[in-house]
């Protein structure tokens, strides 16, 4: 049977929202500039599907809690039922065997569908900054996570490391950067100037910008105020609880939301239950929002999906912009290929007027 060629409102090549073209659903597909007369018409926008940089878990697993093949397959598998099919397994600050375990572990499943290799976020942050992170487990960065980051990288495997300035040296962040190592500065108390020198070191990303991290003030920028006038990367979670739509506002018109992506922080009640534990602690989703014990933020309950669709109905950014923050600019961050065509098939997304994405081979009869 010949391949079916469809003929969508549009479609998101991964960087460019283009209209008036049709969609061979070929493997990989394949975009038809000049559709023919018989392309089957569909309602809704075809786009790739979703690149998270920054998932704690899914379907009622914890990474740190699950470092394990089987723990990052149940993450995939959950996160891929909201439109997400590329994402970084997060660490979240931990002891040392911990980090080793999930580093083997994502060795292990290397070249599984939809992962993109290892974010470490911490242990080398900022006390004062911890947000929801383990006191006992912070330290400097020293030689463990320096090897360990160095022989993830001489295997290929792509890792992304949140880390405060003040927690390492600009030598450290250099030797990481020098390794191919995507250093992202977030969970610190660093002054402007400190946060330069981080950025001149090497480090290129910044970790949920706004959340853990000083703020700005009349006479000092802060972390904040430096990643909006830097060339780094930014990330933001965009689920209406972590920052105001205001200063999501702010950060895009400011920096320009060609260098910022979103990220869902999510835990495992994405896709599975409404609590899961924490370092000894429960928490539970109370009106949207994850918070431990004391009403503290710990982590997102919230997909990528929902994010674009905020970023549109909320923050009133286009669509197109939208789908780039959740697809174009994340791939850039990870050297990831986000063009559709690079795509399997069964990866394509078809979103309907509410926003709402279901996969495009589910749609079709």
């Amino acid at each position: 049977m010949p391949d079916p060629i469809l003929r969508p409102e549009a479609v998101f090549d991964g960087h460019r929202l283009v209209r008036g073209v049709a969609l061979r659903l070929s493997d990989p597909p394949q975009i038809v500039p000049d559709p023919p007369v018989d392309a089957r018409p569909v309602a809704g926008i075809v786009s790739p599907g979703l690149f998270d940089l920054q998932v704690n878990g899914g379907g009622g697993v914890l990474f740190n809690a699950d470092p394990t093949p089987q723990g990052i397959a149940a993450i995939l598998a959950a996160h891929r039922r909201f439109g997400t099919t590329r994402l970084l397994p997060t660490l979240i600050t931990d002891a040392p065997e911990v980090a080793e375990a999930a580093a083997a572990a994502i060795r292990a499943a290397w070249g599984t569908p939809g992962l993109l290799g290892l974010h470490l976020e911490g242990p080398h942050i900022a006390p004062a900054r911890r947000g929801t992170h383990a006191a006992r487990h912070i330290r400097p960065l020293d030689d463990c996570t320096l090897t360990l980051a160095e022989s993830l990288r001489a295997d290929g495997i792509p890792l992304l490391l949140t880390l405060a300035p003040e927690a390492a040296t600009a030598a450290q962040i250099a030797r990481l950067a020098a390794a191919g190592v995507i250093v992202s500065l977030g969970h610190s108390d660093a002054t402007a100037a400190e946060t330069e020198a981080a950025l001149a070191a090497g480090a290129r990303n910044f970790t949920h910008l706004f959340n853990a991290m000083s703020q700005m003030q009349g006479r000092e920028p802060g972390m904040v105020g430096a990643a909006i006038l830097s060339d780094a990367e930014i990330g933001l979670i965009c689920d209406g609880h972590h920052v105001s739509d205001a200063m999501l506002t702010l950060a895009l018109r400011a920096h320009g939301a060609g260098r910022c992506h979103i990220v869902s922080d999510a835990m495992p009640t994405v896709g599975g239950p409404d609590h899961f534990t924490l370092y000894g602690q429960t928490i539970r989703v109370a009106d949207g929002r994850l918070i431990n014990a004391e009403g503290r933020l710990a982590g997102a309950h919230t997909t990528m999906a929902e994010g674009v669709a905020r970023l549109v109905t909320a923050l009133g950014q286009p669509l197109e912009t939208a789908l780039r923050m959740a697809i174009t600019n994340p791939a850039r961050v990870i050297g990831a290929d986000p063009s559709l065509e690079s795509q399997p098939a069964a990866d394509l997304l078809i979103w309907n007027a509410a926003l709402k994405p279901r996969f495009l081979t589910d749609t079709l009869g």
